[in-house]
């Protein structure tokens, strides 16, 4: 395979890199750069910051546990309003 770097300052990164003596070559670095990533991957899966999700919302919902059921009557169905475009 071959891996075609065409902006300068990833190049001078990757150099940087290798001069660091952290790693012994561009194999190394590129291992351990998409080691990173596949970590890094399921944390921007979840929520963002300050955000909770769906099931965290209904795992602490001032509700939960007074068995409130949501189903509607034939008379309580609201469809809306119709529109003209």
């Amino acid at each position: 395979m071959t891996i075609e770097i065409t902006r300068p300052e990833t190049e001078a990164l990757i150099h940087q890199c290798l001069q660091s003596g952290r790693f012994h070559d561009f194999d190394e670095l590129l291992i351990e750069a998409l080691a990173a990533l596949r970590e890094k991957a399921p944390a921007e899966r979840r929520t963002p910051e300050g955000r909770k999700s769906l099931a965290e919302l209904f795992k602490e919902s001032p509700f939960k546990g007074l068995n409130i059921e949501f189903d509607e009557s034939e008379y309580d169905k609201d469809f809306g309003r119709d529109i003209e475009l």
